[in-house]
């Protein structure tokens, strides 16, 4: 098996790893105190890694860099709010609705234009999405995944805006921006529902924050090593590693729509994909 081929497997298992910590201690910690300290915890890692690299922060494109940031920012919270509050592997097919709206925000800010198979292929995605948020069942757990939803668009606006800011700006700072805006972000709105974690919590605290780290080298290695379109493709492994820890910790088990809906926004997504790859 080739070498980019683990590591985007690997980083798939990580990450899993993160989601399942996010989701065990936001049963008794705020999801936006986890955000917190994962945020200030990667802000000082990536500050020693920028420093060790000698990458110094720029003088030009602040404005691009902040938004950035509030972007990733808002991101994070409504993705671990998601988290908290719907099954595991629910909230990752929703969060995995992020590269159709980088293919829609990329035709609007960057004028890419929409081949004919994406076209076809949106609804099927928009429809596998309705089956998994079931808005016809009106309760709590409809608004609940509507932030999953949410959380995929401010994700492909961060996309977009990686994007842009890669070709002047050093990817250490990128991440930088995005770690130090959402621990600002976070700060004024756990002020008044902080809760002091325990020792153990603590550990998972930190784990959150150095596992994610971990998952995001092994990512960059495989995007290194392996064409970006098969890395993103096997990534859908992750959704497999989701619903092992849902099933194994939680005794979350999807339901048919669930199932089905996951079905076509990943079979749709992947179709995207090897189109994109298709047309260079």
């Amino acid at each position: 098996m080739k070498s980019g081929i683990i590591f985007a497997m690997l980083s798939s298992l990580v990450f899993s790893v993160m989601n399942a910590l996010v989701k065990a201690v936001s049963f008794s910690i705020p999801s936006i105190e986890v955000v917190f300290f994962r945020s200030i915890i990667g802000t000082i890692m990536i500050y020693c890694m920028m420093r060790q690299s000698k990458v110094a922060f720029s003088t030009e494109g602040i404005p691009a860099l902040t938004l950035r940031g509030i972007l990733g920012a808002l991101y994070m919270i409504t993705y671990f709010y998601t988290l908290s509050k719907i099954p595991l592997v629910d909230a990752i097919i929703l969060v995995n609705l992020s590269p159709v709206f980088v293919m829609i925000l990329a035709t609007i800010f960057l004028k890419e234009k929409l081949s004919k198979r994406t076209i076809f292929l949106l609804p099927i995605v928009f429809f596998g999405a309705m089956l998994t948020i079931k808005p016809f069942n009106f309760s709590s757990y409809s608004t609940d995944a509507l932030f999953g939803v949410l959380s995929a668009l401010l994700s492909a606006g961060a996309a977009i805006a990686i994007r842009h800011l890669s070709k002047k700006h050093h990817t250490y700072e990128i991440i930088f921006y995005f770690m130090a805006t959402a621990t600002l972000v976070s700060i004024p709105l756990m002020w008044n529902n902080f809760v002091a974690p325990s020792s153990l919590e603590y550990v998972y605290l930190t784990c959150i924050g150095v596992v994610s780290l971990l998952g995001q080298v092994f990512l960059t290695k495989a995007f290194t090593h392996e064409n970006a379109v098969v890395v993103e493709v096997i990534r859908y492994i992750g959704i497999v590693f989701n619903a092992m820890w849902g099933f194994l910790f939680w005794a979350e088990v999807p339901d048919t729509l669930t199932v089905l809906g996951g079905m076509l926004i990943i079979g749709a997504c992947i179709a995207l994909s090897w189109k994109k790859k298709s047309s260079k």
